[in-house]
């Protein structure tokens, strides 16, 4: 039981470094310039060692990404794990809206900074493609496991609709600096246009045994 306790304790530790360092790194990025700050100078502000830095992230770019990696393995655990009786577009829903919480409250003011940064750097832009690319494939894979029956090319327009739908979307609130709230309604409204869309698929309606 210790054991199991300190596992999730250190667990707990390592998230809190990671996002010290991510929130660390926007703040920066925001006051003196993407180009201008060096990963010792965000170790330093988040106080750790650069070698710390590089035990969370591999590189500066992906620093800017760290969010979006995060909610991604939430989404690929959750859909990894669905309780018997529940349909996979349950799980779907209850992945995303996990999703929705982190995204709304994570980063605040620094969510525009971010957003910027991907849209004004050709460098990052080609990272966020790939990233895109690489999550919609990966959704994919785990729909066809959660249900067999789902033919591959509604497997890849489930996974492309629900990761494109929210991260329009959240990209549309954060270029314009939107409130919590607002975000979180512009979110809710995407959330409830992807269901209309995933509700056509029969397939995603079968329950669980």
């Amino acid at each position: 039981m210790h054991h199991v306790q300190s596992a999730g304790l250190r667990e707990r530790k390592k998230q809190r470094t990671r996002q010290a360092l991510a929130t660390a790194a926007l703040r920066l990025f925001a006051e003196q310039g993407y180009e201008e700050t060096t990963i010792a100078d965000i170790a330093a502000a988040a106080e750790v060692s650069p070698r710390t830095f590089f035990a969370y992230f591999p590189s500066k770019e992906d620093v800017v990404f760290a969010e979006i990696d995060d909610r991604l393995a939430e989404v690929r655990e959750r859909l990894a794990r669905r309780p018997p009786g529940e349909t996979p577009l349950e799980t779907i829903r209850d992945s995303v809206l996990n999703v929705l919480e982190a995204l709304v409250t994570e980063h605040g003011e620094y969510g525009a900074v971010q957003v910027r940064l991907v849209l004004e750097r050709p460098a990052l832009q080609a990272r966020a493609l790939q990233r895109l690319h690489e999550a919609q494939l990966e959704v994919a894979g785990r729909l066809r496991e959660l249900c067999p029956d789902i033919d591959e090319i509604d497997a890849m327009a489930v996974s492309g609709l629900a990761i494109g739908c929210m991260q329009a979307v959240l990209t549309h609130c954060r270029r314009h600096g939107m409130d919590p709230g607002t975000t979180r309604a512009a979110l809710d409204r995407a959330l409830m246009i992807m269901e209309r869309g995933l509700g056509s698929i029969p397939a995603l309606h079968k329950a669980a045994p």
